[in-house]
């Protein structure tokens, strides 16, 4: 017989599995939206050249047309108005990245997504994404997976523990399919909820699940191929670790930047007195112009990095681009255009890459002997340093790729990157650590509270009288020590009972007190006592809901002698100076 907890495991991955089957779905669905607007609107009304990298489908049909500048510009004032009319009437969480928005259900709302917030996102994003905006897929994908997760987990009346899992799940699975990487996005919905490289433990499992059946279905309609094709590239000369050491600071360096642009644009549209609606369309009307001037640097740019990898991007086209790039990107998703932020990363870092493997492959061959191999670790170091995720986007572009040759200076440049940029992130909601989200706010100081014992906040000064004190003078005694409880212990030592204030005015409101009564007569004998070794989290549970105030501690040999109490009003205090201690930013 499989045990209470295997049972709801295996439920628990089945419920993964279903998400995984929608997200898979989802996915397709959101390619082929996107790539009908991209082709119907950009290519075959504004002639705007798309290039896609070699492992994209072809869906539609493109037909000849000549470039139109001022057609580029309409498309993408129009595209950031009809999206940001969307988003703002029907669902204003569906309004930029969406990555952020389902980190911050899964630390702050108890894992609850609105359910037409992924439908909304779907639309949305395939609007912007497809009238030129500059931003990526797994932003929209991500929020549409973690929605649907937290919407499965709500009609069935799961736990806020189990909605966050599924929530988790539906974002993995998102970014594992549509970027062609189920690993990847596995430990992406698990590493990208931190600050710190921590890893959620208790979705992992699940998020892989969720995410090889997403990947799958998503493959069963567009292939198994990775998304870009890479020649062979391999690390046999440790002196060009000199130079991937170089990439990662200027991709650190860099990421920063990026970071600060993409707020700043933001705060700026902020501050902008028009309603939120109309301001995506100013967003788009100048990512439009960028477009005018470099078309490579707006829309999702993964062009430009298989021209990189190819050979046939030059250095001043690369740097162009990934300067440009923060740009396009802050004003698409910054102004409120619904698009992610992980695609733009990829171009940024991969152009990056690249231009600084063709500088120092210049200088010497012996520094860098494959200058393509640079925009793969270029995507890797970059986006590790802009989000706080070393780990998954190691994965992420060895499969996105296909190549795993790179692992040694991918791992050294995401290493020195992240801890160059470890302060900033561009995805705002991460929390620090685990101890400082709500999500596991209670269970830390649960944990803590395992560690302190009663004798750490024993009190062995208490007032106590006799089992045959008269009720008159039990009424004088409490009103002079300014305590409610009093106990009963006899001539021997003994703990015989405990008094309590409640109990005597309670009965004082039925009918007056005899005098002839004592205190053994309005005693509480059900006691509930304590030892110097146990701890406060097991107190706790022992009160529970209980109207307790003093806890005689007695001698852990005679459970009848009292050595002191401890008072409720303590632990309270005790657990309140942990709960700060939690949040304090150290």
């Amino acid at each position: 017989m499989l045990s209470e907890d295997a049972l709801k495991q295996g439920k628990l991955l089945f419920y993964a599995t279903i998400v995984g089957v929608i997200t898979g779905i989802g996915a397709v669905s959101f390619l082929v939206t996107t790539h009908f607007f991209s082709i119907n609107l950009l290519h075959n009304i504004a002639g705007y050249p798309i290039h896609e990298p070699k492992g994209e489908p072809v869906l539609f049909r493109q037909i000849h047309k000549e470039f139109s500048p001022f057609l580029l510009v309409l498309i993408t004032t129009v595209g950031g108005l009809l999206s940001g009319i969307l988003v703002y009437t029907f669902a204003p969480e569906a309004e930029g990245h969406g990555t952020d928005a389902a980190i911050e259900a899964y630390h702050r709302k108890n894992g609850i997504i609105k359910p037409i917030v992924p439908i909304v996102k779907m639309i949305a994003s395939a609007i912007t994404l497809g009238s030129g905006g500059s931003g990526g897929r797994e932003g929209p994908i991500a929020q549409i997976g973690a929605g649907f997760g937290s919407f499965f987990a709500t009609k069935l009346n799961l736990s806020a523990k189990e909605r966050r899992i599924l929530l988790a799940s539906g974002m993995g699975a998102g970014v594992g399919a549509i970027f062609h990487a189920p690993m990847a996005g596995a430990i992406f919905a698990s590493e990208v909820l931190y600050k710190e490289p921590e890893m959620e433990g208790e979705v992992f499992i699940y998020t892989v699940v969720a995410s090889i059946v997403a990947y799958s279905i998503f493959s069963m309609f567009f292939g198994w191929k990775p998304l870009f094709f890479t020649p062979v590239f391999e690390f046999t000369n440790p002196v060009e670790l000199i130079s991937y050491a170089v990439l990662a600071v200027v991709s650190g360096v860099f990421a920063i930047f990026y970071i600060k642009v993409f707020y700043r644009v933001r705060d700026i549209f902020k501050k902008i007195p028009i309603v939120p609606h109309i301001k995506p369309a100013i967003g788009g009307f100048i990512v439009g112009l960028i477009g005018i001037a470099v078309p490579q640097a707006i829309s999702t740019g993964y062009g430009v990095i298989q021209g990189a990898i190819d050979g046939t991007a030059t250095i001043q086209l690369l740097i162009l681009v990934a300067f440009l790039k923060v740009f396009a990107t802050s004003f698409t998703i910054s102004s409120g255009g619904s698009a992610g932020v992980f695609g733009p990363s990829m171009v940024i870092g991969g152009s990056l890459g690249g231009a600084v493997g063709l500088a120092l492959h210049y200088v010497s061959a012996i520094l860098v002997s494959q200058p393509a191999a640079f925009v793969l670790v270029g995507m890797v170091s970059f986006f590790s340093a802009a989000a706080n995720t070393p780990f998954s986007t190691i994965v992420m572009v060895t499969e996105m790729t296909g190549n795993y040759h790179l692992i040694v200076p991918a791992i050294w440049s995401a290493t020195i990157s992240y801890i160059i940029a470890q302060k900033w992130t561009i995805y705002e909601k991460q929390e620090k650590n685990r101890k400082l989200s709500d999500a596991h706010r209670i269970e830390f100081a649960r944990d803590m509270l395992e560690e302190i014992k009663v004798q750490d906040i024993l009190k062995k000064d208490f007032h106590y009288v006799l089992p045959d004190a008269p009720i008159d003078k039990i009424f004088s005694l409490l009103s002079e020590i300014q305590d409610e409880d009093l106990l009963v212990i006899d001539r021997s030592d003994r703990l015989r009972g405990i008094i309590t204030m409640r109990v005597l005015k309670s009965m004082l409101a039925e009918s007056e007190i005899p005098n002839i009564l004592i205190a053994e007569d309005v005693a509480n004998t059900r006691l509930i006592t304590t030892t110097v070794d146990e701890n406060l989290h097991t107190l706790m549970h022992k009160i529970g809901f209980k109207e307790i105030n003093t806890i005689p501690v007695v001698d852990i040999r005679y459970k009848d002698r009292v050595i002191g109490v401890v008072k409720r009003t303590d632990i309270i205090k005790k657990y309140s100076e942990i709960q700060e201690e939690i949040y304090k930013n150290v």
